[in-house]
């Protein structure tokens, strides 16, 4: 008798482990990334976190001095950091907004049935050539382009619509513009094969019921094409903009940051490595992160509510 109650104490036990340990096994084997992430990702956004508390960090003489919020302040407040706070936003919103407008009326060309098949499979290789280019060639490249005696002078004024060589990416007026458009030209192809993957996936029996019910072409687009791509328009608005926001290449190898041109990133790497104020750029890495985060909380909550 007093055996069979033992067994009985023990068995429940042994359950209740062997469940522990199926639930913590899964960790078991992430673990080995997540200590790589946290390395990685956690320590050094940490340590860049307290640099922006202190005062004389890393090449300085002087011992570090903690003053909390100053630097933000400082940064916050500085004429330089509203213009390149500026700067960033213009380039990122135009980007956004741009690359919609274009990925999506190249992904409903691509996907209409006026073209024939063979040039749709020539439209899709000359939209998707941008993408296939990194950054630092893209900027090599429109360097060449944009150059006062490169080809763009050379077509517009033989058209025409300028009275004179222009420095795109020189001219205080121009830079901030040449640059985006660059950005805006290489990022493109991305909107397209995400919308056009949308548009494909839609059910035309949808578009049927809309012709049966009288609807016109931009009612079909707006009441069925619209809602069927929002899932797809916020998200790859939200990726886009965090992207954007810290577009550091493209804009380092185009202008440097000069000429009005400059943006949070390259204001940052200057100030880390032109000027060696460590604890500024810390501070400015910090802002750019906020702003990431911020917006990065809005995809997440996106892809709930799609998934939901």
């Amino acid at each position: 008798m007093a055996t069979a109650t033992q067994s009985q104490v023990v068995e429940p036990a042994n359950i209740g482990w062997e469940q522990r340990k199926r639930k913590l096994l899964p960790y078991g084997y992430l673990s080995p990334t997540l200590l790589l992430l946290a390395t990685l990702t956690v320590v050094p956004i940490v340590t860049v976190f307290l640099y922006s508390l202190f005062d004389n960090v890393i090449v300085n003489p002087n011992p570090p001095e903690f003053v909390g919020l100053e630097n933000y302040i400082k940064a916050l407040s500085h004429r330089k950091f509203r213009a390149a706070l500026s700067n960033t936003m213009y380039f990122a919103t135009a980007s956004v907004v741009a690359h919609f407008v274009i990925g999506l009326s190249f992904a409903l060309l691509l996907n209409s049935r006026l073209l024939a098949a063979n040039v749709k499979a020539l439209f899709r290789v000359i939209y998707i050539l941008p993408w296939v280019f990194t950054a630092s060639i893209i900027a090599i490249l429109w360097r060449l382009l944009l150059n006062p005696h490169g080809v763009v002078n050379f077509v517009l004024l033989e058209v025409g619509l300028v009275p004179e060589l222009l420095e795109w990416l020189s001219d205080r007026d121009l830079a901030i513009h040449a640059v985006t458009f660059i950005n805006i030209w290489s990022g493109y192809p991305f909107y397209l094969v995400s919308f056009l993957a949308g548009l494909q996936g839609i059910p035309d029996d949808l578009y049927e019921a809309g012709h049966v019910d009288g609807a016109n072409s931009w009612q079909l687009f707006r009441f069925i094409t619209l809602p069927q791509l929002r899932p797809i328009i916020i998200s790859l608005a939200l990726l886009d903009f965090i992207w954007t926001l810290h577009q550091f290449t493209l804009v380092w190898m185009t202008t440097g940051g000069g000429s009005n041109s400059e943006v949070l990133s390259t204001y940052t790497y200057k100030a880390a490595f032109s000027s060696y104020e460590f604890s500024e750029a810390s501070t400015l890495a910090m802002v750019i992160l906020a702003m990431c985060t911020f917006f990065g909380i809005f995809y997440v909550r996106s892809q709930r509510m799609t998934d939901e």
